[in-house]
Parts: structure tokens; C-alpha cells; sequence
């Protein structure tokens, strides 16, 4: 394998690896991957796991392992990757400049300001309040216990990376602990419709659509570990939320 080759290969790897953490299905990594990999004028074959890439040359015994380490997703990660692999192939750029955006992608935080992610974390929270025809109160109630339940599990994320779905757990803990307060104190009147409503932001929608994508492209295992990770983030929000719940319920028996 010469240098040129080389540099096909960790490039290829390193892009599965953002398409990967970033919350791209599987197909999608392995057909990106591999485009770039034939446009560059190097045949790869690129097979993909939740934890790994394995990006290979497909006229030589050379393998390419790349780790990964799933967290929250970036869908902006992925377009900008998407884009960047159609530029290339169009001719737009070369593979020098798909190096150097790769890494650039890598390197920089492609994230909205905390002020967009906690307006649109209460805007998700009241969507499904309109469905319940709910009361005003409720309404704007659903809007702040959303938030909170938000920026609890963001904090017990950054601080319990080494403990999985404590954060979900915490969240929904939050939501449920609110809701039923605010109703115990008549600030609001049905609390599971907050409830309901509130831990919206919570659900992981990605993956589970991820995994639908999968199953039906063919990719059984990666599919149904991502729909178990899904049903596993969604047990943990009602196991916060149940915890609450029978909390405040026992203190009112008091």
C-alpha cells in the first residue's frame, strides 16, 4: 500500500466515523464511504457497526478499523459530509480539499447556541398539547417543564458520560416531579398531558427511524440494535417519570 493509498483510506475511515457519531444510518455511511473512496480512484469496501468502521481495500489485504464513540447527534455534521462527497464526485473539489474539510468537520462543533436549543426544546414540548386540546395553563406550563427537563438531562449527560441513560432517567424524572407539582399546587390541571407532551424532546425519534431505515435496507443486526438502544432510551425516560410519579403520589399520602 503506497502513501497515496494510505490517505484514501484513513480519510474514508474518518468520514464513516463523523457520518457515525453524528447519527447517520448505515447504508448511508457505507455508500458515502465508498463513493469517495472510488472517486479518489482507490476501490474500498466499507462495512459498518455501531461502535466501529472498517473501511478496506478491495485489491489488497489492508484494513482500516476506526472506533467510534456514539454521543448526541449532528445532522448538520452529516449534510456537510453528504455535500462535501457530492462535490467531490462532481469534480468541485479535489481530494486534497476533501481531506481538509474532513478534518475541519471533525475539529470544529458544528452545534446550535443554547438559546435556539431551549426555544425549540419548549416549542416541541407544547406541539403535542395542541393535539390534547389543552388548556392555556397547561399549555405554557408544558413549555417550561419541557425546557427543564431538557437541561437536566443535558447536564447529567455532560457529567454521567460514564453512566448510560442517566440522563433520560433524570429527565424524566425532572417532567414528572414538575408536572405533578404544578398540578398539586392547581398552577395546572392534567398532569400527564404535561407529562406526555413535555418529555417529547427526550425521544430519541433519530434512532428509532434510523433503525426502521435499516431494517428494511437489509441491515438486520445494526437495525435492531439501534431500535433495542431506542426502546432502551425510551424505557429510561418512564422509569424517570413512574419514579416521580410515585414519590409525589407517597408524599401526598402522607
Amino acid at each position: 500500500m503506497n502513501t497515496y493509498e494510505q490517505r484514501v483510506l484513513q480519510t474514508c475511515a474518518q468520514a464513516g466515523r463523523i457520518l457515525l457519531e453524528s447519527g447517520a444510518e448505515t447504508p448511508r455511511i457505507e455508500e458515502t464511504v465508498e463513493i469517495i473512496g472510488k472517486t479518489a480512484g482507490i476501490s474500498v469496501s466499507c462495512y459498518v457497526t455501531l461502535t466501529a468502521v472498517f473501511v478496506s481495500l478491495a485489491d489488497q489485504p489492508t484494513t482500516q478499523l476506526t472506533k467510534t464513540k456514539l454521543g448526541s447527534f449532528n445532522l448538520q455534521k452529516v449534510d456537510e459530509i453528504n455535500h462535501l462527497s457530492r462535490q467531490f464526485v462532481a469534480g468541485d473539489v479535489d481530494f486534497d480539499d476533501v481531506t481538509r474539510q474532513v478534518n475541519a468537520i471533525d475539529e470544529y462543533a458544528i452545534d446550535f447556541n443554547w438559546p435556539t436549543k431551549i426555544i425549540g426544546a419548549g416549542l416541541v414540548s407544547v406541539a403535542p398539547m395542541l393535539v390534547f386540546k389543552a388548556t392555556w395553563p397547561d399549555l405554557a406550563l408544558a413549555f417550561f417543564v419541557g425546557i427543564a427537563g431538557y437541561l437536566v438531562a443535558q447536564y447529567v449527560g455532560r457529567k454521567a458520560t460514564a453512566t448510560p441513560y442517566a440522563k433520560e432517567v433524570a429527565g424524566g424524572f425532572t417532567i414528572s416531579l414538575l408536572a405533578w407539582l404544578l398540578v398539586a399546587g392547581h398552577l395546572g390541571t392534567n398532569a400527564e398531558n404535561i407529562i406526555v407532551s413535555s418529555v417529547m424532546p427526550l425521544v430519541p425519534g433519530v434512532a428509532l427511524t434510523n433503525s426502521l431505515r435499516e431494517i428494511m435496507a437489509g441491515h438486520m443486526i445494526s437495525g435492531t440494535v439501534r431500535a433495542l438502544d431506542a426502546l432502551l432510551i425510551a424505557a429510561a425516560i418512564g422509569g424517570g417519570v413512574v419514579l416521580a410519579a410515585t414519590l409525589v403520589h407517597f408524599g401526598t399520602t402522607l
